[in-house]
């Protein structure tokens, strides 16, 4: 018998409360499967930048800059509509980028009224260690499947994603 894990002991634990509505088996262990990774890569990007010394939205806010289409520059309220936040919760979280010395706000050479936001070399420095600790954590995370496996599970949940998103064209504060 194959080894069992935390969501077959889980569905198990279900199916016997779950006779007077269909329960499929499966369908239970995609879902909840797919919930555990899911809180797992939270706690790995969690350790990643707590341990470079981010807070999380320091981190949100440097990645959303850094992987524009226009690396590393944005309006504020590009990157507040970006990141589901207000005009004055993202002047807040600018502020402190920028006394730490990670972001820069400059004026718009085009106009002087708008103002940009570019990341500085810290604070590119500073996200790619972050991203260098998350990278090795998710290479570990998927080591045990062979590189064949890998690319089936990318398929078949790219599959599911792309049936999600037609079934609900708008996500929560905009993003996937």
């Amino acid at each position: 018998m194959a080894e069992s894990d935390w969501t077959d002991r889980h569905v198990a634990r279900w199916r016997d409360h779950w006779v007077d509505v269909p329960f499929d088996d499966d369908v239970e262990g995609v879902v909840v499967r797919i919930g555990r990774l899911q809180r797992y890569l939270k706690g790995t990007m969690q350790r990643a930048v707590t341990e470079v010394g981010l807070q999380d939205f320091e981190y949100e806010t440097l990645h959303s800059l850094m992987i524009r289409d226009t690396p590393g520059t944005a309006s504020p309220t590009d990157l507040a509509d970006e990141l589901g936040v207000s005009g004055a919760g993202m002047t807040g979280r600018l502020d402190k980028l920028e006394q730490a010395g990670w972001v820069q706000r400059t004026a718009a050479p085009d106009d002087r009224r708008r103002v940009v936001v570019e990341i500085t070399k810290a604070g590119a420095d500073i996200w790619r260690q972050a991203m260098a600790l998350r990278g090795s954590q998710e290479e570990e995370m998927v080591a045990v499947l062979t590189p064949n496996e890998r690319t089936t599970i990318n398929r078949l949940l790219k599959k599911m994603t792309l049936h999600v998103e037609s079934l609900d064209t708008e996500t929560p504060s905009g993003k996937p």
